[in-house]
């Protein structure tokens, strides 16, 4: 057991804040002395490690917490979801500090203001600090919805430049997402309901999945790529969508989200999602170069 000040004097954190910790229910001491000092043991420690984790991708000390008091809480599971969000956020800081190399060298390097998605990343997190319950609806958890805020902030420019090539500029782009979080869970309704009706027809997906192990730049999946984007003219959700690269850009992100990703590989099989993506990714991109 430690007293209060010796886990202090170990982790760098204020008897006052583990006090606070105690007081919100978010680190309860392991037991009381009888004149009523607080003792930790290794237990409560790994806990309070996890908080650190947690605090350091910016959780809120109240998302702590409810992660923490979920029934299904996995200590180990939690350590791998973190180390893959520490991982993307060392990828992006790498990436700042290689182009701050260029620029302290002289070296002549583009613009970024009009990569700017701050606003559009300040909406998801707003979204997810207020619609908790679509968010782990949709999504499967915090963690998953945090990661893929994540995503975005390490493919800001590509991201941005999607953003720009289809809704003319970042601040539409930021203006109709909005607005789509604010009809979020209608809008997913509706949308699980047009891809269970219309894009399961033939099972095309599940056969195109079938294909898992081929290359996607063969004639046999990149026909059946062609078959199902030839299929989705005839139906309603493609007129909502205007185009064949925004329909392949929506079934790239479709079949790419984590979330999905689980529910749809039950029947697809470990990887068939991703394949399925990667197949939509080689034709687009094929389509470009024509």
């Amino acid at each position: 057991m430690r007293t209060i000040s010796q886990v202090a004097e170990l982790t760098g954190i204020s008897t006052r804040t583990l006090q606070y910790y105690d007081e919100i229910g978010l680190l309860k001491p392991s037991e009381l002395t009888g004149s009523g000092y607080r003792l930790y043991d290794d237990e409560a420690l790994q806990k309070l490690q996890q908080i650190l984790f947690f605090k350091e991708l910016g959780f809120k000390l109240k998302e702590i917490k409810e992660i923490l008091q979920k029934p299904d809480f996995d200590r180990i599971k939690a350590f791998k979801r973190q180390k893959e969000l520490l991982l993307l956020k060392r990828n992006r800081t790498d990436r700042l500090i290689q182009l701050l190399s260029h620029l302290e060298k002289g070296e002549q390097c583009m613009s970024f203001k009009e990569f700017d998605l701050s606003d559009y990343i300040t909406a998801l997190e707003e979204f997810k600090n207020n619609s908790t319950d679509d968010v782990v609806k949709h999504w499967g958890s915090i963690e998953n919805f945090d990661m893929f805020i994540q995503k975005i902030r390490d493919n800001e420019s590509e991201v941005a430049k999607l953003a720009i090539k289809q809704f003319g500029s970042i601040e539409n782009y930021t203006e109709s997402m909005k607005h789509n979080l604010e009809h979020f869970s209608e809008l997913m309704d509706n949308w699980h309901s047009k891809v269970s009706e219309e894009m399961r027809t033939d099972d095309k997906f599940f056969k195109l999945a079938s294909h898992k192990g081929e290359d996607v730049a063969s004639d046999n999946v990149q026909n059946l790529v062609k078959e199902i984007i030839a299929y989705a003219h005839g139906n309603t959700l493609f007129e909502t969508i205007g185009d064949d690269d925004k329909y392949c850009n929506m079934i790239i992100e479709l079949y790419s989200n984590d979330y999905l990703k689980t529910v749809n590989d039950t029947e697809y099989g470990t990887g068939g999602c991703d394949y399925v993506a990667e197949a939509f990714q080689y034709y687009l991109h094929k389509s470009k170069q024509k």
